[in-house]
């Protein structure tokens, strides 16, 4: 009897031990928040990002390769030399290919373009440069770094 009461009292301990370091983990990981290092949406980016999502253009673009499959990744349409703002606008009324004729504004234009600027500016895709491990995650190496 007094062996089990001993053996009761061991196993309260452990699990008020496993519960508290559980708690502990749980308030360090939760509150010491994360780096975020994208830019800053404008408001006209947050004005171009709702009309990117009220047209459903994910419907047939990517970002970073998520998306439909219709038209093109636009992550870094912006930067990709001969490519860019301009670019940009000259499709977006015209209803090239499969891509619908749209009517946007001048000011529409705008903010899609800051929109997708603001897009570009969180990197870059796709990362032919990275160095694949064999767990398949992607070393990345940006195209500033040194060789």
């Amino acid at each position: 009897m007094k062996n089990s009461s001993n053996l009761r009292s061991k196993n309260r301990l452990t699990m008020g031990i496993l519960v508290g370091v559980f708690v502990i983990y749980n308030v360090f990981i939760y509150t010491e928040g994360t780096s975020n290092n994208y830019p800053k949406m404008s408001p006209k980016a947050l004005a171009g990002g709702q009309l990117y999502q009220e047209n459903n253009c994910t419907a047939c673009h990517q970002f970073y390769g998520l998306g439909g499959y219709l038209g093109p990744d636009l992550t870094n349409v912006i930067s990709v030399k001969g490519k860019g703002p301009e670019y940009v606008k000259a499709f977006l009324n015209s209803g090239v290919k499969a891509m619908p004729k749209f009517n946007f504004t001048e000011e529409e234009k705008e903010q899609l373009v800051a929109f997708l600027t603001t897009v570009d500016q969180s990197g870059f895709y796709p990362n032919y440069e990275g160095e694949k491990s064999i767990t398949g995650f992607v070393n990345i190496k940006y195209k500033d770094d040194e060789k």
